[in-house]
């Protein structure tokens, strides 16, 4: 559900305000609520922001459907993820990854933009999470040597010069029992290095969603991923 109200205030750059909008998860007998700067939930809407906004702003700062469709499927998995650490790459607002330490998860959220960062550890305190370490980080320049249950992202994968990038963090990161959910919006390039990926030992399952009003509502895939044994 997504709430417009004056009383959110804006995100200030320096290419101007830009006002906020909340958008609430309820699953469970659960709430979660976060501010973004808009939702980009069909092609449309996707079309307008890469035309019009991705010059003033990073991705991160909007609510994009594939974010929507991982949270709700981190919102299944309470008891598997209590407990365990979990790195969320591209947070962007963060909800995924709220969701995962409000239900006892040990939570990493990084994102290379500090602006989006911003907004995602925002929406943290939004909801009363304490829990969180967020990083400022880029897959180019990855440092971080910890091992992790469980990595998550949301249509992370469409940067083919990222890929090799985000497949060293895959192969370092990921504890030898953990797993990777990655939401995508099937796109072709996304699709294409998870079958490479399945060609090279990785197992991958797919479960899909549709996010977004029904007569307009996007397929989202969910994919989990098991590393080679």
């Amino acid at each position: 559900m997504q709430t417009p109200n004056e009383e959110l205030g804006s995100l200030h750059t320096t290419v101007g305000e830009f006002p906020l909008q909340e958008y609430r998860l309820r699953q469970a007998g659960r709430e979660w609520s976060i501010l973004h700067t808009g939702a980009v939930l069909t092609h449309e809407d996707e079309s307008y922001f890469l035309r019009e906004l991705k010059d003033r702003l990073p991705y991160g700062v909007a609510l994009w459907p594939s974010a929507i469709a991982l949270a709700h499927e981190v919102a299944s998995r309470g008891e598997a993820l209590r407990g365990t650490r979990v790195l969320e790459l591209g947070a962007g607002t963060g909800l995924p990854g709220i969701i995962a330490a409000s239900l006892g998860a040990q939570v990493v959220q990084s994102d290379r933009h500090e602006l989006a960062l911003s907004v995602c550890e925002r929406n943290g305190a939004r909801n009363n999470i304490q829990t969180i370490d967020y990083r400022l980080a880029d897959w180019t320049a990855w440092n971080d040597a910890e091992r992790y249950q469980w990595i998550i992202g949301s249509d992370i994968l469409y940067g083919e010069m990222l890929q090799p990038h985000l497949l060293r963090i895959f192969e370092n990161n990921l504890a030898p029992d953990g797993r990777i959910l990655l939401a995508d919006p099937f796109r072709e390039v996304s699709i294409k290095l998870l079958e490479s990926m399945e060609a090279g030992g990785w197992t991958i399952s797919l479960s899909k969603w549709r996010i977004g009003a029904e007569e307009s509502a996007r397929p989202m895939g969910l994919f989990e991923l098991t590393p080679p044994r």
